[in-house]
């Protein structure tokens, strides 16, 4: 169990991280809200994955993805974040 959570961390970090890289724009934030990002990317990554390729029954739709779906997950709510709170348009304004 410990090793799962620290895995999820793990996890959490470099997608969070990735997904604050490859999104245009200045995301100051901080390192746990790094790791939130990518913890929840994941979960977004793990149900569009099962909406996309199927599960057996035995899965719940919302789990854990891999990496690559992590960070695509980290991006998306990143993206929807960003959308919601209006913080890229407020400094593109300027």
């Amino acid at each position: 169990m410990l090793g799962f959570i620290i895995g999820l961390i793990i996890v959490g970090l470099i997608a969070g991280f990735i997904a604050r890289a490859l999104v245009p724009g200045d995301d100051s934030m901080s390192i746990v809200a790094t790791i939130v990002l990518g913890i929840v990317g994941s979960f977004v990554g793990g149900f569009l994955g099962a909406l996309l390729f199927g599960t057996d029954g035995d899965e719940t739709t919302l789990g854990p993805a891999g990496i690559i779906g992590s960070i695509i997950g980290a991006i998306i709510v990143l993206l929807i974040y960003n959308a919601v709170t209006g913080r890229k348009n407020a400094t593109a304004r300027r």
